[in-house]
This record gives structure tokens, C-alpha cells and sequence, in this order.
């Protein structure tokens, strides 16, 4: 093993600094805008104090974020010896890491900006004791050849036959990996229709209201709601088109962020792991090895189904490379049902993936949309005599919410094939999810006293995903297939 020393390239000081001064920039426009922009630099304004204040304290706060991205460009270092990727940092208090190379599930790439002008790469280091989603050795910014070399010593630490070890010894680092097969890889058309029918809209909406909340004590409610009191009773037509415009505008800003977050996606597959590569701006790589999947989701919003594609999601035990705590990462985007099959069928051979379920019996439709008319009735109620006579139109939630309710019986159902449990189920979306016996963590069932006098009762199983593992809930199955799912799991 190499004990040479390797530093992050100076690019990462930059980076670093960049990430501290990103969290700072919405507080420092909230500041300015609730200040009405009232700024001076004129001594003698009622404002000069103040000006100097915010800005003194920001260019402080920047000047600290650049020192201490230097720091840690400076006192980061790492080196490869006795199997371990060993890493130490700080400079006061130092710390070390050393990760044995046999723990390393995966190493994840991205690329930003800054990374793509200057040839680095962004490694995340994911091992199987991950804690908070977060990668247990991130390192910020360094050479392609350098992440090759990484890639390699793990390669050969986990290599118990010394000809192969001598062999992969003699290899140049700078030499082009060979293509490994490519298993998907998203057509423009598809990504337009995946831009065009995802979800996003809610994202943005939700954003936007975050955004807005932020300034709750500076703007006059009360001013608005009389100025929109007087719109209303003249404009009705505009209120509906703006907000229609606002739709429009999310529904775009949704489109861009899914093209540049999807551009180029590709699956290939190697050495039993599945490699992800996607973005525009900022190229990723996941690594995802097959032996962490916990369960495959595969989800068909109305429309999607409606047009005979769907979207499939990998449940993964541990960290996959993605932000955050959820272990949820999208292995399909966007693809058509019968594909979809053929190529699970092809990585998971011994799954059956064309299950026939056992559905939910007639007897237990009511209880899909009873509970909807605890909460629906007393807000039908309010429109209707708050609103009249428009809020009356809120009557037709009864028949939709019935509908709902009768489609989302039809979804329920569940099937055991030998140590395989499918389970299908639908809010909007109908999920199918597939999970085996041993990937399980628990089953468990509720039954309420009127199911209960309808020998009907729900199930749910949650495999390992995050931090709280992933659930999926298939109510109103018959009282005697809830059992035999329990008596399957138990033995």
C-alpha cells in the first residue's frame, strides 16, 4: 500500500468557501428586503450605521468563510496503508479516519462547475454504517486520476489472489476503464415527457410559499385582503388568470430543473453494482450495489399508466450518494412498463415480476373513502355557506372523493411467491412494490372495530431504507390473507 501523502486541490478552498457563503445569501436578502433597500453610505443618513452593520458583519462572515476554506484545504490530507483509506483534518483539534477498504460499499462522483472547468471530481466515500445519509469520507475536490487511484487500491484490497493483485499492479492508473454494459440510458423525447409529467410543480409551489413566509411580518395583510376584497368583486376573470399564469411559470420552472437534473441519465452495470451517471450542470455518478437493495418500487402516476409508463425506485440499505437521509434513489425515470420488466427480469432473475394479486374484497370498499367524509363534510359545509354560491361547486368532492376511493379499492391487493412478497396499493399513484422475505424488517397489521366486524383488516411491511426504513400499506385485505402473509413471514 501507497503511505504517500495526497492533498485536495486548491479548487476545493473555493468550494468550500462557496458552500458556507450559500446558506448566508437568503437571511442577507431577507435582511435587505425588509429594510425596504433603505441603504447609505453617506454619514450623515439615518441609515449609514445600519448600512455599515449588515455589510460589515457579511463581509466578515465571507472573509471567515474563505479562511476556513483554506484551512481545510490546507490540513486535509489522506493516504492509502495497511487496507485503509486513511484521512486526517483539522487544525486545532485534529482528527483522523481510517476506513478499511473491504467496508467501502461505494464511491460516488460529482461533478460541478467548478470541478468541470478544472478536470476535478467530488468523491463521497459510502460504507454500510453510514449515519444521517451523509458519506463517511467526502473529499471536496481532486484530480479524475487521483479518484482512479482510489477506486483501484480499494479494487486491491478487496483482491485475495496475489496474481491478479500483481497483475492490477502493473496497470497504469491513467488508462481508460473499459465500457461496462449499459443497461438504460434516457432518450431526449422521454426526458421531455418526464419533464413535462413529473411532480415538480409542487416543489416549486412549496418553495415559493417557503419564500414568501419568510416575509410574513412585513407585509400588510390586512391592506391585501381589503385591496383583494375589492378585486374580487370586479375581477374575478384576472384572480383566475393569475393564478393560472403562476401555474404556468411553476409548471416551466419545474420542466428546467428536471431536464438539467436528468440530462444524459444512464444505468450501466459492473461488477454487481449498478452506476447512475445524470446531470447537465453538475455531472453525477452513484454507485449502487446490488446485494443493498432492500425493495423496487415501481410507481404509475394517472397519467403515466394511463400511457403505459412508469417510474421505478431502488429502496437501498446504507447510502447511495444522494443528499440527505432518504435512501430512496430513482433507477428508472422515466420508462415503458413492458421494458421496465424485461430489464428487471434480466438484473434480478429470481424475482417474479409479473405477479397476480389476490385483491381486496367488495366488502371492504367503504372503508377507502369513509374516513375522507370525517374531514370533507365540515369543509364542504364552510365553503358552502362562506362562499355561496360558489362554494357549492365544493359538493362535487363527495362523488370525485367516492371514486377515488372505489379506484384505490380496485389497486389493493397483494401475492407471496415462495420468499417474495408483491404488494400493490395507490394514493393517486398505483406503487407496486416487490420486496423477498429476508430483505423484510417488519410486518404488521391495524384494524379498526368496524373492520374488524367485516373481518377485513390492513397490512403494512417496511424494509430497511434511511432513517426510518420505507413502508408500504395495503388496506382492506381479506382478515384470513392478512393472516397468511403473518404466518408466511413468521416461518
Amino acid at each position: 500500500m501507497s503511505k504517500e501523502i495526497n492533498r485536495l486541490h486548491p479548487v476545493s478552498a473555493i468550494i468550500t468557501s462557496l458552500k458556507a457563503l450559500k446558506s448566508m445569501i437568503l437571511p442577507i436578502a431577507i435582511i435587505i428586503i425588509s429594510n425596504g433597500f433603505n441603504f447609505s453610505l453617506n454619514f450623515r443618513s439615518d441609515h449609514f450605521w445600519q448600512t455599515i452593520l449588515l455589510f460589515g458583519v457579511w463581509g466578515g462572515a465571507a472573509l471567515l468563510a474563505f479562511i476556513g476554506g483554506i484551512i481545510k484545504w490546507r490540513t486535509f490530507v489522506y493516504w492509502f496503508e495497511d487496507g485503509e483509506l486513511r484521512v486526517k483534518y483539522g487544525l486545532f483539534v485534529k482528527k483522523k479516519r481510517y476506513i478499511p477498504f473491504e467496508r467501502i460499499q461505494s464511491l460516488n462522483y460529482n461533478e460541478g462547475i467548478f470541478h468541470r472547468i478544472f478536470g476535478l471530481v467530488k468523491v463521497q466515500v459510502e460504507t454500510a454504517g453510514n449515519k444521517g445519509g451523509k458519506p463517511e469520507v467526502e473529499l471536496t475536490a481532486i484530480r479524475k486520476a487521483a479518484a482512479d487511484a482510489i477506486e483501484l487500491e480499494m479494487q486491491r484490497a478487496k483482491n485475495e489472489d496475489p496474481q491478479k493483485l500483481e497483475q492490477e499492479s502493473s496497470q497504469v492508473i491513467k488508462e481508460e476503464a473499459v465500457s461496462t454494459p449499459m443497461i438504460y440510458h434516457m432518450a431526449i423525447k422521454d426526458l421531455l415527457v418526464l419533464a413535462t409529467t413529473s411532480g415538480g410543480i409542487g416543489v416549486v409551489l412549496s418553495g415559493l410559499a417557503a419564500v414568501v413566509s419568510q416575509f410574513s411580518d412585513i407585509i400588510p395583510y390586512e391592506t391585501v385582503f381589503h385591496e383583494l376584497t375589492d378585486f374580487v368583486k370586479v375581477g374575478v376573470f384576472l384572480i383566475a388568470l393569475t393564478v393560472m399564469f403562476i401555474l404556468i411559470a411553476a409548471w416551466v420552472v419545474s420542466v428546467m430543473i428536471t431536464l438539467i437534473n436528468y440530462y444524459d441519465y444512464t444505468v450501466r452495470i459492473e461488477e454487481e453494482k449498478l452506476i447512475i451517471t445524470k446531470g447537465l450542470l453538475e455531472k453525477k455518478r452513484i454507485t449502487l450495489p446490488l446485494n443493498r437493495i432492500q425493495a423496487i418500487r415501481i410507481v404509475e402516476n394517472p397519467l403515466r399508466q394511463l400511457t403505459g409508463f412508469a417510474t421505478v425506485v431502488v429502496e437501498s440499505a446504507g447510502g447511495n450518494g444522494e443528499s440527505g437521509n432518504d435512501k430512496k434513489i430513482t433507477l428508472f425515470p422515466l420508462i415503458k412498463r413492458q421494458a421496465c420488466l424485461q430489464t428487471l427480469e434480466q438484473l434480478f432473475p429470481e424475482m417474479n415480476w409479473h405477479p397476480t394479486f389476490i385483491r381486496s374484497p367488495k366488502r371492504a370498499r367503504p372503508f377507502f373513502y369513509r374516513v375522507d367524509f370525517i374531514w370533507l363534510v365540515p369543509v364542504i359545509g364552510a365553503c358552502s355557506y362562506f362562499l355561496y354560491p360558489y362554494g357549492l361547486l365544493s359538493l362535487l368532492l363527495i362523488p370525485l372523493t367516492i371514486l377515488l376511493g372505489v379506484w384505490q379499492h380496485k389497486t389493493a391487493g397483494y401475492q407471496i411467491d415462495g420468499k417474495q412478497l408483491a404488494m400493490q396499493y395507490r394514493v393517486f399513484s398505483r406503487t407496486t412494490l416487490i420486496m423477498e422475505k429476508k430483505r423484510i424488517q417488519s410486518i404488521e397489521s391495524t384494524q379498526s372495530y368496524f373492520q374488524k366486524r367485516k373481518n377485513v383488516m390492513s397490512i403494512k411491511a417496511t424494509v430497511m431504507s434511511g432513517m426510518s426504513g420505507t413502508t408500504g400499506t395495503v388496506p382492506g385485505l381479506e382478515q384470513q390473507d392478512a393472516e397468511t402473509i403473518f404466518s408466511w413471514y413468521e416461518h
